[in-house]
């Protein structure tokens, strides 16, 4: 092992080496590209580059591109892209977009279409293992060697993993019978005494298993090393390298654990072509080639480090920003090509434990590589440089002509699945910052070219792009399942809560703890013996009880001000965050709610919490409106008291909310929690208590609905019910609320939220890889009992018969399982009596459709029922009109968009809705007609947040403004308006 252990400091090679190889590599390059044709896709990127509004257009339409069947929809798409774009487009695109059913809008389709598949065909090398094989051998006569990567590899089923598997199985077995018949050829075959691997495929993990999930790293590992291991024991057969691709920071250490695991121990421990790839602009890069090369000395068989910039970074950075999580990749180009440059020299100068492959298009980047192997003192055998195909030719020339070994990643696959990847060639092509850009279209001097990666060097061009200033309210960060310490402090919390003996609760009025009387027994869906706890039973006269006291309370609890309020709220927010894991493992055996559900309902309860209160605090400041002589107030008062009639499904988060909303803003409370989650809602009241809450003026009245929450609903002194639940109770809440009592002082005012059936439209030229991942969240996540969760899917006719396919081998992909268990998809539904409703859908679903998919094979103990999926389905029939709240979808057909828009809208509920489609005039015409309080493009139609997606009904699904909004606490007030005449005998003070 060359340059000291692996714990050395990571250091530069010289600078002037840099200057001095890079001058020659960009000499010997630019003879190369006046030698070669004028390249045409320069032009045309070139032109693509004038303006970024262009740019994203004409990419958004390369993405839909290969999912446009004719001229006619290929005009229509171009025709909606590129109209925002006026101006910068040249004459003949003007016309067509113009008159997108014109001959020459047509013609202007055909061209587009044929200018994509030219650029398609010179970066992507065939779709079979034929074409890669022609193309390998291309590549060999040119004195290079190739890498070759399947694409197509966001599989959304087992069935898609085992597609992917056999491709490369199939890749291997053609490339080796093929290689057996090609000479030897230096540097790129070694020598006689040392030879290289002929073969090389680069392949992704997540693709070789559909529920790839660092949340569950042990079945992780064992389903990918599971179709991983017949690919390795191809390769030895055949000679081939093996590289493990990085793809998103996500998937990231999953993939390193796993590389070390197979190639760690076993069969594969003296495997001698094992590479993988490592990021540079990862912030934590160089402490993962730290260990990757410890690991490696310790295997004590080198394997190949493919050294990459990466090419997620937008994703990356949207990614950690929407989840309030530190960034893991570099802010500025420059940090990544300076740790690049870092880490070229220390993987060269641990040459006998690795070998390094650098990959880079950058001339900097290439340079500092080379001088630091010709530092190291390395032979052009100890080192490569990979490039990608179809990209930077002279760069590639100017390298082989000084004998170094250069190797070609050869994608190869169909087109539609190969659009990630082109969008991706295209976005490195024509971001501001890319070498080649600067070098082959705005022909940037050499100096340019070759300064060293500094932060003084940032010009407005090569920064990254600012991030938004942070609002005032933040959304609690998730939990970070991806970080092992995370995994394991939550995995303890989950066993501490099974060992500890199962609590009795009390009942509480005034501040007093009542724990006599029955009880209501909460027993863990997942395992119906196991007891979680016992929660006293409040009667009739405790709710009389707490309703008097809630309104003796009322008067000295709306003069507390509003900033003594908020500041309960945001105490309560603080403990929460204290015991986040712990309520989670309660949410987890009470509710069944997997792992992400759990924590996510806890973040959802911080949120109203910071929300609420900093929302009441400008309810506080009202409306002023003076004019001389007069001024004028408008100020918002409490309604009273407040029933609170919370649901199971979101035990913590919906029984916050509504609880907080109506103290903040001054009402008092009377809470009564679903009797199937009671545990859950005495853990709150207890934090609620923690935080300061004063006596009276919340009560915990757990109890039966139909007895003790009708009760409280109908009693004449309360003045506001909050309610979610069914539709059934929700309607019966309002019929009762809206007859008036004897010594009823005000007219009730309902907040209900009441269940949906919700619809997601699958588009004719929609992203099917997402439409089948965002189905099947939607739809299965929590076994289907979220009141915003799909149960009705309707496709396009274009796209029926492709979806239901997919769709179905994704359902029967799903792990279901106990909901301690990180890796469950698909948990228990919440007691027997739910189940056994499920499965009466289930059977007269079977009596009124065509059943395309049933999961039958559940845990034996627990309230489990698998994913069903109808097709088929009338739309009149129940299972398309009836809410289920379990797994069930129904397919129902739709012949073009505006039918699809017309099938969704027929329902009498109105909550969630869905649109996949890469449309702009479809997408328009969704958000204007699609009649649904909360609508979501090209993602799933669940998971809102609040403050970001304000969350409520229209129809029958709910009455009040949205949830998690700005108009949320209105409904919790009284608006007042004061109007004071300032004018006294003439004399006016506020006139000058």
């Amino acid at each position: 092992m060359r340059g000291g252990s692996p714990q050395a400091v990571l250091a530069s090679p010289a600078h002037y080496s840099i200057e001095q190889v890079g001058s020659e590599i960009y000499s010997e390059a630019e003879a190369a590209r006046k030698r070669g044709p004028k390249s045409w896709r320069a032009a045309l990127l070139e032109w693509a580059t004038r303006d970024e509004q262009l740019r994203t257009q004409l990419f958004r339409f390369v993405d839909v591109l290969p999912s446009l069947r004719s001229a006619a929809e290929i005009a229509d798409h171009l025709a909606s892209y590129l109209a925002p774009c006026g101006p910068a487009l040249p004459l003949a695109l003007r016309a067509a977009v113009r008159a997108p059913a014109s001959l020459r809008a047509q013609a202007a389709a055909v061209l587009a279409r044929r200018s994509v598949l030219r650029i398609a065909r010179a970066l992507v090398a065939g779709d079979t293992a034929a074409a890669v094989v022609r193309t390998a051998e291309a590549l060999r006569a040119r004195g290079v060697s190739f890498t070759a990567d399947v694409l197509g590899e966001a599989t959304t089923s087992e069935a898609e993993a085992d597609q992917y598997a056999q491709r490369y199985l199939d890749l291997i077995r053609e490339l080796g019978e093929a290689s057996k018949h090609w000479p030897l050829r230096e540097p790129i075959d070694g020598t006689p005494a040392g030879s290289l691997p002929r073969i090389s495929v680069s392949l992704k993990l997540s693709a070789l298993y559909s529920q790839f999930d660092p949340i569950a790293p042990l079945r992780c590992e064992e389903a990918v090393a599971a179709r991983l291991r017949p690919i390795l024991r191809a390769a030895r057969r055949h000679g081939a390298e093996v590289c493990i691709d990085m793809e998103e920071c996500e998937y990231k250490d999953s993939t390193l654990s796993i590389f070390r695991s197979v190639f760690g121990s076993g069969e594969f421990a003296d495997f001698p072509h094992a590479s993988i790839a490592l990021q540079a602009y990862l912030r934590d890069a160089e402490l993962d080639a730290r260990e990757l090369v410890e690991w490696a000395a310790r295997r004590g068989c080198p394997v190949t480090v493919r050294l990459v910039k990466g090419a997620y970074w937008d994703a990356e950075v949207v990614r950690a920003a929407q989840r309030h999580w530190p960034c893991p990749v570099f802010a500025q180009p420059w940090e990544t090509d300076r740790t690049f440059e870092r880490l070229a020299c220390f993987f060269a100068g641990h040459a006998g434990t690795v070998r390094l492959a650098i990959a880079s298009h950058n001339l900097r980047s290439v340079a500092a590589a080379l001088a630091a192997a010709e530092n190291q003192g390395l032979s052009r055998h100890d080192f490569e440089f990979q490039m990608l195909y179809g990209m930077a030719e002279p760069l590639q020339e100017a390298l082989v002509a000084r004998g170094l070994h250069v190797r070609i990643y050869v994608p190869c696959g169909e087109l539609i699945p190969g659009m990630g990847y082109l969008i991706r060639r295209l976005l490195e092509n024509t971001s501001n910052q890319s070498f080649l850009r600067l070098w082959l279209a705005e022909r940037a001097p050499v100096e340019e070219l070759l300064a060293p990666p500094e932060p003084d060097r940032a010009s407005p061009r090569a920064r990254a792009r600012p991030l938004p200033p942070a609002a005032r309210f933040r959304n609690e960060p998730p939990a970070d399942f991806r970080v092992a310490s995370c995994r394991e402090t939550f995995a303890a919390k989950l066993a501490e809560r099974r060992a500890q003996p199962s609590p009795a609760c009390p009942l509480v009025i005034s501040g007093a703890r009542i724990l006599s009387g029955s009880f209501l027994e909460s027993f863990d869906p997942s395992h119906p013996h196991r007891l979680v706890g016992r929660v006293a039973r409040a009667g009739l006269k405790d709710a009389d009880r707490a309703v008097a006291a809630a309104r003796a309370a009322l008067p000295a609890w709306a003069r507390t001000p509003v900033y003594e309020r908020a500041g309960l709220l945001r105490r309560l927010a603080g403990e929460m965050r204290v015991r986040r894991f712990d309520l989670a493992a309660w949410i987890v055996s009470e509710a069944g709610k997997p792992w992400r559900e759990a924590e996510a309902d806890v973040c959802e309860a911080i949120d109203y919490c910071e929300f609420y209160a900093l929302e009441a605090e400008r309810l506080a400041v009202g409306h002023e409106c003076h004019v001389p002589g007069e001024r004028n107030w408008v100020r918002y008062d409490p309604r009273g008291v407040a029933a609170i009639i919370a649901p199971w499904n979101f035990p913590l988060a919906i029984l916050t909310g509504m609880t907080v909303a109506a103290l903040v803003t001054g009402n008092t409370a009377v809470i009564k929690p679903a009797e199937q989650a009671p545990v859950v809602a005495a853990r709150f009241f207890e934090l609620l208590e923690a935080a300061g809450l004063p006596p009276g003026v919340a009560h915990f009245l757990p109890g039966l609905g139909p007895e003790v929450g009708a009760h409280v609903a109908a009693h004449p002194d309360v003045d506001l019910i909050a309610f979610t639940g069914s539709r059934a109770v929700g309607l019966q809440i309002l019929e009762a609320a809206a007859r008036t009592q004897p010594g009823q002082r005000a007219i009730k005012r309902v907040i209900a939220e009441m269940g949906g059936k919700n619809a997601i439209i699958v588009d004719s030229d929609a992203d099917l890889d997402a439409a089948v991942r965002g189905i099947a969240v939607s739809a299965f996540s929590y076994a289907g009992q979220k009141c915003s969760a799909c149960s009705r899917v309707i496709p396009v006719s274009a796209v029926h018969t492709a979806l239901v396919r997919r769709l179905a081998e994704a359902a029967r992909s799903l792990p279901i399982g106990p909901a301690e268990e990180p890796s469950t998809f698909v948990g228990p539904l919440i007691d027997a009596e739910a189940a056994e409703r499920v499965q009466a859908f289930i059977e007269q679903g079977a009596r009124e459709a065509k059943l395309a998919c049933r999961v039958e094979d559940v845990p034996a103990e627990g309230h489990f029922v698998g994913p069903a999926i109808f097709d088929e389905v009338d739309p009149r029939s129940s299972i398309a009109r009836q809410e289920i709240f379990g797994p069930v979808v129904a397919i129902l057909a739709a012949r073009d968009f505006d039918h699809a828009l017309e099938i969704a809208n027929d329902s009498e509920y109105g909550l969630t809705g869905g649109l996949y489609s890469r449309h702009p005039r479809h997408i328009e015409q969704a958000k204007r007609d699609f009649r649904v309080g909360n609508l979501y493009i090209n993602r799933s139609i669940t998971g809102a947040l609040v403050g970001r997606q304000p969350f409520g009904g229209l129809k029958q699904s709910g009455i009040g403004s949205e949830a998690g909004g700005p108009d949320y606490l209105l409904q919790f007030c009284e608006p007042r308006t004061i109007s004071e005449n300032t004018v006294r005998h003439g004399f006016a003070p506020d006139v000058e």
